[in-house]
This record gives C-alpha cells, structure tokens and sequence, in this order.
C-alpha cells in the first residue's frame, strides 16, 4: 500500500519535491502507463490543496478523450486547438490560466473550476495527450506548479510503456 503525504503548508518548491518522491515509488516496478496515470491522477488529487479535478486526455482518433482521472464527471472528447487542452496539444506547450472564466473558448466541465494548468504530454516526439489540472480557486497555478507538474509528466513518460496508444 502507498501512502500519500499532504504537501499543505509546505512551500511549493517542496511540496512538488515530496510529490515527484511519492509519485517516483508509485511507480517503481511498474510500467503499465494506463495504471501509471490512474495512480499518479489520485496521488496528487490528494496530496496537492486546492484541486478539484487532476487527470489525463490521450490523444484517439485525432481528438482528446478522457482517461484516468479524480473529480467529477469530465467532458469526454476535446477537439485539438479547442478550449486549454486542446491548445496545450496543438502548441505543445503549457498553459497556465489563472482565471477560467477570462480564458477565451474555455470549455466548461465543471463549474466549480476556477483555474486551471494543462501539460502537453509528449513523448519522443509524439503528443500523447494532456495532463489537465483544474484549481477550486482563481490564480491556484504559477511558474513553480507548472515546472513541478511538468517534471511530474516528464517522470510519468519515461516510467510508463505507451504502446497501448494508437499511432
């Protein structure tokens, strides 16, 4: 069993620090990248404050389909270049938006998100999909959650097998 340390109160340098920690033995052993992203969406669901909703897009037929994830009830299918997910993926960058409701095409799931940072996952040249972190509150991201969530998507792609994603 995998205990998950709370990173409140902590900085967030050192919270991200003790969450690639935890994140690094959850997956030791393991390869599977669908069982990879379902453990590490429910680790930082509950490790990280301020969430409502952290989980993972896999590109499928040219558009985004919801994968592993905690929260409520997601939308399903994205449309690349559509809404931060689909920007993320198309530009191959990360998107912080610190207030949902000034973002222009943001696409609605639920209401109660108010912030949100996507990382594009892209791995040895191919965009997988999206990791999609919405914050309960407006300006939850910065510069450090990102760096933090990118080196989070970063070890996640490179202790995980993606072949089970179409080409």
């Amino acid at each position: 069993m995998h205990v998950v340390h709370d990173t409140r109160g902590l900085p967030k340098a050192e919270a991200y620090q003790l969450v690639l920690e935890q994140v690094s033995a959850l997956l030791e052993g393991e390869r599977d990248g669908l069982a990879n992203a379902s453990n590490t969406a429910a680790l930082l669901y509950e490790a990280l404050p301020d969430l409502n909703w952290v989980g993972f897009y896999f590109l499928r037929g040219g558009e985004l389909v919801v994968g592993p994830f905690q929260g409520k009830v997601a939308c399903v299918r994205i449309a690349m270049g559509k809404g931060v997910c689909g920007t993320a993926a198309v530009e191959r960058r990360t998107v912080i938006v610190p207030d949902v409701n000034e973002y222009p095409g943001h696409i609605v799931c639920d209401a109660a998100s108010q912030s949100e940072v996507v990382i594009p996952l892209v791995h040895q040249g191919r965009v997988l999909g999206v990791f999609d972190i919405d914050g309960s509150v407006r300006g939850r991201f910065d510069d450090v959650d990102a760096a933090g969530l990118e080196s989070v998507a970063a070890l996640l792609l490179e202790g995980s097998d993606w072949d089970w994603l179409p080409r």
